[in-house]
């Protein structure tokens, strides 16, 4: 199983330290990665994902620094959601999932029966399949998620980045989402996701709180003391409700 890790990572933008001595290791299932604004959540995913090279600390991918990785050999093992992906251009739909099967075809081969049954899966999974032949202009912004989404599991990567990937979309459709990361973690994909929706993250499998670019607990979502770390972080704003079989935050206001 593939296995990826970032120990004493170190990160500085504009002269400000973002992330400070953060080290996990992601476990297969689904993982949340929740905090206030300007905890360095996107930043650390980024790092994870190899786009973002660390000032201290290292990642490692199945053992190997990521940098190591051949581009290609890393892009087919880490798929990315990116939290502001644009789909412009006169590419329909179906073409741009299509894409995410780049890293294995590289630029000049064209799609086989695979490659095809691989979008057509993704499309299905990400529930965008309706519209295949529309163009980005002619979809909502949660429409276009979808078909983001639907890029990134295309790629069929053992590891699963993505960055606030219930942006723009309703209700019905987070829910949707939160099913298919638990279908694709039971399959031993390792889903790791960054949420700004807490009772949406509290149905992960394991919780990442970052909090002024350190990691401040992270655990099983049905942990005590990861529930009290969440409501001191948020600064008693919030509190944590068993609602069923399942925990949610609920909004602490003194009005």
């Amino acid at each position: 199983m593939t296995s990826l890790r970032a120990t004493g990572i170190g990160v500085s933008l504009g002269g400000a330290r973002v992330l400070d001595g953060v080290s996990l290791e992601v476990q297969p299932g689904w993982t949340a990665i929740v905090g206030p604004n300007g905890a360095g959540k996107s930043t650390l995913l980024r790092v994870l994902a190899g786009l973002l090279a660390p000032d201290a600390g290292q990642v490692q991918l199945d053992g190997v620094p990521l940098g190591a990785w051949a581009l290609l050999e890393r892009a087919r093992r880490i798929a990315w959601l990116t939290q502001q992906g644009s789909t412009t251009g006169d590419l329909t739909a179906r073409e741009i999932v299509l894409l995410g099967r780049l890293p294995h075809l590289g630029i000049v081969a064209s799609p086989g029966p695979a490659d095809q049954a691989a979008v057509d899966r993704a499309m299905e999974e990400a529930e965008c399949a309706d519209w295949r032949d529309r163009r980005p202009q002619e979809l909502s912004g949660g429409e276009r998620q979808r078909v983001l989404l639907a890029r990134a599991l295309a790629v069929e990567a053992p590891l699963l980045l993505l960055d606030e990937p219930t942006t723009h979309l309703d209700p019905p459709h987070q829910a949707s989402l939160a099913r298919l990361f638990r279908r694709r973690a039971a399959a031993g994909t390792a889903v790791v996701s960054v949420l700004h929706d807490l009772s949406l993250a509290l149905v992960a499998d394991r919780l990442v709180l970052l909090d002024r670019g350190r990691v401040r607990a992270q655990g099983a979502t049905d942990d005590p003391t990861l529930h009290a770390a969440l409501v001191d972080a948020f600064q008693g704003a919030i509190r944590i409700e068993r609602a069923g079989r399942q925990w949610i935050a609920v909004p602490h206001l003194e009005l």
